[in-house]
């Protein structure tokens, strides 16, 4: 009896210290992802320090784009009036910053759509699909009153992540 009290004792202490070295090794190991220092985006220097923001950061596998408009190098709104374009300006920003970081439209994950005119943007949101080809992301779409810039009707934002 005495043995068999030895070896349970014996299999528990096994058992105990090779769970803490699994563990403990574990609680050692980082994911590169977390290890890794965000890396900042610029499009439009002048204009984004004007404002205090910077477009687009990474961090990992990570990807937050700040809301793409439509403006052009100077920070002045352009197709004014025309939601279409606007939209089509803003993706054709956003496709800059993807594939800035190796991103494509297939690593987006989360797109949240800001405009001054819901109705309208429902209308012209088949353009989306010329977009995203593989699948649509996650995300929201919020009508607001008013956006940054007088006559800007949409704003997006994304999320995107890849696997490295």
């Amino acid at each position: 009896m005495k043995i068999n009290q030895f070896m349970s004792a014996f299999a528990a202490l096994l058992l105990f210290t090779v769970g803490c070295n699994t563990v403990s090794q574990k609680a050692d190991e980082k994911p590169a992802a977390q290890s890794d220092a965000p890396e900042y985006f610029l499009l439009r220097p002048d204009v984004e320090k004007a404002y205090g923001y910077s477009h687009a950061v990474r961090i990992g596998n990570e990807l937050k784009i700040s809301g793409a408009v439509s403006m052009d190098e100077k920070g002045n709104l352009t197709a004014k009036g025309d939601l279409g374009q606007q939209m089509k300006n803003c993706y054709a920003d956003l496709d800059k910053i993807l594939k800035h970081y190796g991103y494509t439209w297939d690593d987006v994950v989360v797109e949240n759509i800001l405009t001054t005119n819901m109705s309208d943007f429902v209308e012209q949101s088949a353009y989306r699909n010329t977009i995203y080809k593989k699948q649509f992301p996650t995300g929201s779409w919020f009508g607001v009153k008013e956006l940054a810039l007088p006559g800007q009707l949409i704003e997006i934002e994304l999320e995107a992540y890849k696997v490295r």
